[in-house]
């Protein structure tokens, strides 16, 4: 079983999170306010943005939820990189007051990984889905797979991933972030039920992305 965390904070997050506190303090001993104050809502800041909250999933069976907090962008067809087959793709931006912790959108096993190294377009931008730096999964649970995509944006420099290929994961397990501003792409199977629509906000593990369709390859 992958990795998880029991506190609200994202651990990856304490490395920014431990250094700007202290610092802060340091800087409210000194004779230096303003310093002081711009360091503290910097710290203020990195510790909203890693904030991990345990979520709920929604009752139901075969479901797919969200893999992420954030705004739906665009729903299309496409192919999906790994089975060449087509797929619906649901774009999720996430923008840096998002949480940015991923989640398994079906439990199932990890059948396979990949990272792309690439640009670093705006998360918005069309073409992010397949020119930006990239780290790709695909979850089969033996009836369906679901595939998600970790994507950079303009502000993102590290994409995290906990996951390998074998992993077990549950539905809404939490698998990775990616630090600052970015987007999520999820590859669900032709002719799924969808539950969203461009303009929706979701949140990850807690919302509904649709229910599988009756078979699927």
């Amino acid at each position: 079983m992958a990795a998880n965390t029991q506190i609200p904070i994202a651990r990856e997050g304490l490395m920014f999170i431990l250094p700007l506190g202290l610092l802060s303090v340091f800087l409210w001993l000194s004779p230096w306010p303003a310093a002081a104050l711009a360091v503290t809502v910097l710290f203020l800041f990195v510790l909203y943005f890693f904030r991990d909250p345990e979520r709920m999933t929604p009752p139901g069976e075969d479901i797919i939820v969200s893999p992420a907090d954030g705004k739906i962008m665009e729903i299309v067809t496409d192919a999906d990189p790994f089975l060449s087959e087509a797929f619906t793709r649901v774009t999720i931006f996430l923008s840096v007051f998002n949480v940015h912790v991923n989640r398994a959108p079906i439990g199932g096993t990890v059948e396979k990984k990949r990272y792309d190294p690439g640009k670093m377009l705006a998360a918005f931008n069309p073409r992010a889905s397949k020119e930006n730096e990239q780290n790709i999964l695909l979850f089969g649970n033996g009836r369906a797979r679901v595939l998600v995509k970790q994507i950079t944006g303009l502000i993102a420099r590290r994409i995290v991933c906990w996951a390998d290929v074998g992993d077990s994961y549950a539905l809404g397990q939490r698998f990775g972030l990616i630090r600052f501003g970015s987007r999520v792409d999820i590859f669900v199977p032709e002719g799924t039920r969808l539950a969203v629509k461009p303009g929706d906000h979701v949140k990850g593990a807690s919302s509904l992305i649709g229910y599988l369709p009756e078979e699927t390859s």
